[in-house]
């Protein structure tokens, strides 16, 4: 049996997509191979085949340094650039920072990234290509799947909307990075939408933006809800209960939230990004900016033709990014690294 040992802290900070992922995966893990790998946590003291580094804890980096651990896989949850935005960091704490992620990335053996967009930074940042892996996030079915009318229109009497009403979502720490402004901008310039922000401030005065965010989730407009951090769990009733799923942010990896709405069926819109043209092509609607993120809303409400054929778009998106296609991808992924440490050969073919 594999020994993989992971090595986290994703779980700690609710609101986060780095969490998601990371319950996501375990979960896959002991869902389909019980019985091929043997999966433990924070385990310092003990050897393994495989050591998956999920977050960049500084105990995390010390850990490298021993000779139990086997195979580094480092998870590219995040670059230094990727950052801006998120997180007020001063200088000059803010350099050190980001040369610190670039190393704990260079101690691994292996890096695996959500997006393929981010192979080339890291290859200007001193890590060799060949040391990259692209593996894309996914979300389990069991978790996020159509509900059906009962449950969204139980939802919205939940949150205090009408069973007729056109209601946007949004989900997603309440930062500058998210593109939370515009969200809030398109609030005030359709009053007769509704729209909701499921989220918080996962880090506190740290975020970027906090006093301004802070100021407006006081005092939202009457059409615009700020729910705080949702229970992941529960978001499933928020996609179900949505028109249309918006995330206006500026910079992503590859966002949990956006295959969480393809696996409910819920439309998505985003804000048109490269590193969303190099994944997920086709199975979402892009807009340049908030001005045209504001003429797709108004259309979709207009047109139920052209929103459901989005909606079938978003299912398409839930299948490609499907658990059972990514549970074979892992499985011959940490074979082959494992192969790798012991010095013996792997045949990556399926």
């Amino acid at each position: 049996m594999l020994k993989i040992n992971m090595f986290s802290s994703a779980d700690k900070v609710a609101g986060q997509g780095v969490g998601s992922a990371y319950v996501e995966l375990m979960g896959l893990l002991k869902k389909y191979f019980p019985d091929q790998f043997k999966v433990t946590v924070n385990r310092f003291g003990e050897r393994s085949d495989v050591s998956h580094y999920h977050t960049i804890d500084p105990q995390f980096y010390l850990s490298t340094f021993s000779d139990r651990r086997g195979r580094k896989i480092g998870y590219v949850h995040f670059l230094p650039e990727t950052l801006e935005g998120s997180l007020k960091i001063p200088q000059p704490f803010r350099g050190w920072f980001y040369q610190y992620v670039i190393q704990f990335y260079k101690r691994m053996d292996e890096l695996v990234v959500v997006n393929p967009s981010f192979i080339d930074k890291l290859v200007a940042d001193g890590i060799p290509r060949e040391k990259v892996t692209y593996i894309p996030n996914f979300v389990a079915k069991k978790e996020f799947h159509p509900e059906g009318k009962a449950v969204r229109q139980q939802m919205r009497k939940k949150l205090g909307l009408g069973a007729s009403d056109f209601v946007v979502f949004g989900n997603g720490q309440v930062q500058e990075r998210k593109g939370v402004a515009d969200f809030i901008k398109l609030a005030v310039e359709n009053p007769d939408i509704q729209f909701v922000w499921a989220g918080g401030f996962s880090f506190g005065r740290m975020t970027d933006g906090y006093s301004d965010f802070k100021r407006v989730i006081a005092n939202p407009p009457a059409n615009l809800k700020f729910t705080n951090i949702v229970p992941r769990k529960d978001l499933i009733h928020y996609y179900n209960m949505a028109d249309l799923f918006l995330l206006p942010s500026y910079d992503e990896l590859f966002p949990m939230s956006v295959l969480e709405a393809f696996s409910c069926g819920t439309p998505v819109l985003l804000r048109d990004l490269d590193l969303y043209r190099a994944i997920i092509t086709g199975y979402y609607q892009p807009a340049a900016d908030e001005a045209a993120m504001n003429d797709q809303i108004r259309r979709f409400r207009r047109n139920p033709a052209a929103l459901a054929n989005l909606r079938q778009r978003a299912l398409a998106g839930a299948a490609h990014y499907s658990e059972p296609r990514l549970a074979k991808i892992w499985q011959q992924f940490y074979a082959q690294q494992a192969a790798l440490a012991k010095g013996t050969p792997h045949d990556t073919q399926e």
